[in-house]
């Protein structure tokens, strides 16, 4: 107990860990306000009202992350200077891949910045359109980091059983990155694919499954890892 507490209280003292306690929760009560809100039944008007609070509190938490990442810029570039145009000798495509990457991430955040910024009246400017370019870059990221993972499986499944284990995390990374671009799709413009049709417990079971993926990698790598087991104990009982 004490060492569980003491490790939380170290992810929460760094901005990192933070954030990814904060959006675990935010879509965490977005999955369960959403639920609550849909499915009320007759005579319980509690639970409606519950889920609308925690629909509320995702929103503000939500808020939340926007107003910290006005500082995630420098950081941003710092990333994107040391990375350049990749190291030489690699192979060109995934270089490119990965600079058109940074530099989706590189521009999302100036873009979510003055969407914010208009939202709150600090300057004369509709907000809507900022938004819409910000969610695209942040798909177009989320795409690129997907690719980038899929072409380095291909090569490493040619290769020995070591890289089984550094596989598995790359496969977490895109199943993370699929569950957040499923969700940025959905706060496109209604009429691209599913935009707009998503209900309020998918937007936060698609954001909880990111989460948990990106805050607990080896916990799901464990569970990749026994269910490997089993499916190598299960094929040769059957053979």
């Amino acid at each position: 107990m004490q060492e569980s507490l003491e490790s939380l209280v170290n992810t929460l003292e760094s901005y990192r860990g933070r954030d990814k306690v904060i959006r675990t929760i935010c879509y965490g009560s977005q999955l369960v306000g959403g639920v609550l809100s849909q499915k009320t039944p007759p005579g319980r008007p509690s639970s409606s009202d519950l889920g609308n609070r925690l629909l509320l509190f995702s929103a503000q938490l939500s808020h939340c992350r926007t107003v910290l990442r006005l500082f995630d810029d420098l950081s941003m570039l710092a990333y994107s200077r040391s990375y350049g145009l990749g190291p030489e000798g690699s192979d060109g495509g995934l270089r490119w891949i990965s600079v058109l990457n940074n530099v989706a991430d590189q521009l999302f955040y100036p873009c979510e910045h003055v969407a914010w910024a208009a939202d709150a009246k600090l300057i004369p400017a509709r907000s809507e359109r900022w938004w819409l370019l910000s969610t695209a870059l942040w798909g177009a990221s989320l795409v690129l980091g997907t690719l980038r993972l899929i072409v380095l499986l291909k090569r490493r499944l040619r290769k020995c059983a070591r890289l089984r284990r550094q596989m598995r995390g790359e496969m977490l990374t895109i199943l993370s990155s699929m569950a957040d671009l499923s969700n940025a799709i959905h706060w496109m413009p209604p009429g691209f694919l599913w935009a707009g049709k998503f209900p309020d417990w998918l937007v936060g079971l698609m954001g909880t499954i990111a989460s948990l993926i990106e805050s607990s990698p080896c916990f799901f790598l464990r569970v990749m890892v026994s269910l490997d087991l089993f499916g190598s104990a299960l094929m040769k009982y059957l053979d």
